[in-house]
């Protein structure tokens, strides 16, 4: 793919990584990077990625590149289009935080580096060029094939992957990844954790007898007196009024009703009934 502007002074390395700064990494002749021929070159080259994979718009842009962590590795021919260059291809890797399956079926949950868009001019393939990008982009990353993960690849780069780096078994997702059996032999513990499996779904009970019976253990271990009976409460037993009983126990309630007079000491019992008996012959007889 060639461009009106000079590749080799905007590119000065044969594969060129860019990252969301735009940076070529090398200053061409001492000037800044050309932000907008740079973004032009990565926009056209993503357009034609996902013209060539099918895809309804494109996975890779200048504006995308800036807003994540990703790296873009760009390869050219200096020498083609009047000794100002053709850009052969790119290749762009970002590290992705996946919920993965294992070849059980466990869930697991991985942040590897992955394949994010892969493309090379049609015209220029099958001359190595994708193997050199992808050599370049290994040996830089000091990864292995098989510790990545894959997005969306085309059959053409499940072809690449079998014919130059033996990955054949490929796990099967629920997502859009394509990752293959050496992934789970290759990463230790540290960087695989196991997503917990759902609660199955049931008959949500209001008070479990588990939890019946934790809250009696608790009531045994409360001191006097607050720990609460599991049913209500038994009414004590009356006991004859008398002097010495005024006093009110706890949590007991006052009673409401109006106090009666004591009576004066010495006075026979006797005496004191049949002052109560003559009382309630006078009021009856009030209301007729």
């Amino acid at each position: 793919m060639d461009f009106p502007f000079d590749l080799n002074a905007l590119f000065p390395e044969r594969i060129t990584v860019l990252d969301n700064n735009l940076s070529a990494g090398r200053k061409a002749h001492g000037r800044p990077d050309p932000i907008l021929q740079i973004s032009t070159v990565i926009d056209e080259l993503g357009k034609a990625s996902s013209k060539a994979q099918q895809l309804p718009a494109p996975i890779t842009s200048a504006a995308k590149l800036q807003a994540n962590r990703h790296h873009l590795y760009l390869l050219k021919d200096g020498e083609q289009n009047g000794g100002r260059g053709v850009i052969v291809g790119f290749l762009k890797v970002g590290y992705k935080k996946l919920f993965l399956l294992d070849q059980r079926g466990a869930h697991l949950e991985t942040e590897p580096l992955c394949v994010l868009d892969f493309y090379v001019t049609e015209t220029l393939q099958r001359h190595g060029y994708g193997l050199e990008l992808f050599d370049f982009m290994l040996k830089h990353k000091r990864v292995e094939p098989e510790q990545m993960a894959y997005d969306r690849p085309s059959p053409k780069f499940l072809s690449f992957l079998e014919k130059h780096c033996d990955l054949k078994n490929s796990v099967p997702q629920v997502n859009n990844f394509v990752v293959f059996s050496g992934f789970f032999q290759s990463r230790s513990a540290v960087q695989l954790r196991k997503v917990p499996p759902k609660k199955p779904e049931g008959e949500i009970k209001p008070y479990s007898l588990m939890e019946r019976e934790v809250v009696r253990g608790e009531q045994r271990a409360l001191p006097w007196p607050f720990v609460r009976p599991a049913g209500p409460p038994n009414s004590p037993p009356l006991l004859p009024s008398s002097p010495q009983s005024r006093s009110l126990s706890v949590g007991s309630s006052p009673s409401r009703a109006p106090l009666r007079p004591a009576a004066a000491p010495g006075t026979p019992s006797s005496q004191l009934n049949d002052s109560c008996r003559a009382k309630r012959t006078r009021s009856r007889l009030s209301f007729h």
